[in-house]
């Protein structure tokens, strides 16, 4: 009677150990890195892995606190249809490991940018952090694991997103870190159709809440990266960093025999406008102008603080003609832009004078071509600023302006 009153609490003491150890690998699993992107495919790769928790399908969205927002980010599993069917009993029959998953990334993340149906759709979606918006946005706001585990819940879980997804019966947890919401991890086993357990339940809480710690390291390490690179007045890049993105940037455009156009902007008559009125003063046009460069910018286009008053921005794919058509539109916005007490400068404006210099045409690598545009922009200031001057091969014999020099400009 004894020996067999003792086997449940064998049998649970076992689970408890697994359940154990598998956190344990997962965790060193997390460790491997710190960037967030590999961060969140190795916490999914956990949820679908038969050697972590072993679902059928993993989406993960995140909180966006300044949007209110729950924004899809990564979804792993086969899509639907006959071929995802297919693909899922290949990679039951071959028991794939975590360890074989995580070392996959790369070949996945490949894979899947331009491939996978369930990872386009999962990051298509942005649901409204409030009541009515379905079961994911209750999640996020109650804290709470939601079950759709019996057809009677399932009648109640009708929201857009629960249909888009093509969820039947599944769970949905919360990723908390300090007590605050940082996601959600939506799981289901929708091809082998196996039941979701309460201890599978309980397993992906226990795990979710060791995934939102991993992320919110992975947030301060990405933070404190921004704000190495970051110039602290105007937010834009600093001047190190844009050294590096130009060499990085010159070497793809040389890759793929792309056009590249550098911009050096320079705002006249500073150093007259910051000693009468104040750093203050100055300071706010900085920012001023640093602001409207990033508002005409595309997304792919690199801003910077070049040093003092200058800045350059990086313009890939982009040739010397549509280059000072940009830089034009620059100039003319920051020339009607109004500034506090303008009308103290010599010009009654405040402006900019601006050179371009173009790769492959102007020059072939990163130094030549910032020596390049600093020539273009010191004959701008020399033919009498608030202008655009594309490089040509008759200023190659003028003099560089530097940013120490244009402090007095």
């Amino acid at each position: 009677m004894a020996e067999f009153s003792e086997l449940p609490l064998r049998q649970e003491l076992e689970r408890a150990r697994a359940e154990l150890a598998m956190l344990y690998e997962i965790g060193n699993a997390m460790r491997t890195t710190l960037k967030l992107d590999e961060i969140l495919y190795i916490i999914l790769t956990a949820v679908t892995a038969h050697a972590g928790l072993g679902f059928n399908r993993a989406m993960l969205f995140l909180t966006n606190d300044a949007e209110h927002m729950l924004e899809g980010r990564i979804g792993i599993g086969p899509d639907t249809g006959e071929k995802a069917h297919h693909i899922w009993q290949q990679i039951d029959t071959q028991r794939t490991s975590l360890d074989d998953l995580v070392s996959a990334y790369y070949r996945y993340k490949a894979e899947t940018e331009s491939s996978s149906q369930l990872n386009n759709l999962v990051q298509s979606l942005k649901i409204p952090l409030q009541e009515d918006a379905g079961v994911l946005a209750l999640t996020a706001l109650d804290g709470m694991p939601i079950e759709i585990v019996t057809e009677e819940s399932r009648q109640r879980a009708t929201d857009p997103v629960v249909q888009r997804l093509h969820l039947e019966y599944f769970v949905c947890v919360p990723m908390k870190a300090k007590d605050r919401v940082v996601g959600v991890i939506v799981a289901d086993n929708l091809f082998t159709h196996k039941p979701i357990t309460k201890d599978d339940v309980r397993a992906l809480v226990m795990f979710a809440n060791q995934a939102a710690l991993a992320i919110e390291n992975s947030r301060l390490y990405e933070q404190t990266l921004i704000s190495a690179k970051s110039d602290p007045l105007t937010g834009l890049w600093n001047h190190g960093h844009f050294q590096d993105t130009l060499a990085q940037q010159l070497m793809l455009a040389a890759q793929r025999q792309e056009p590249l156009c550098l911009i050096m902007l320079d705002l006249d008559h500073f150093k007259f406008y910051n000693d009468t009125l104040g750093h203050e003063a100055g300071n706010a046009a900085l920012k001023l102008v640093a602001l409207k460069l990033k508002e005409m910018c595309r997304k792919q286009d690199f801003v910077a603080r070049y040093g003092g008053e200058e800045f350059a921005i990086i313009l890939p794919q982009v040739g010397k003609s549509e280059g000072l058509a940009l830089a034009e539109r620059i100039r003319s916005t920051v020339e009607y832009q109004p500034f506090r007490q303008e009308e103290i400068q010599p010009t009654k404006c405040l402006t900019v004078s601006i050179g371009i210099a173009a790769f492959p045409d102007d020059a072939k690598n990163k130094d030549e071509l910032i020596h390049r545009a600093d020539q273009a922009l010191y004959a701008t200031k020399r033919s009498g600023r608030n202008r655009v001057t594309g490089y040509t091969t008759a200023l190659a014999g003028t003099d560089t302006i530097h940013p120490a020099a244009t402090a007095s400009t």
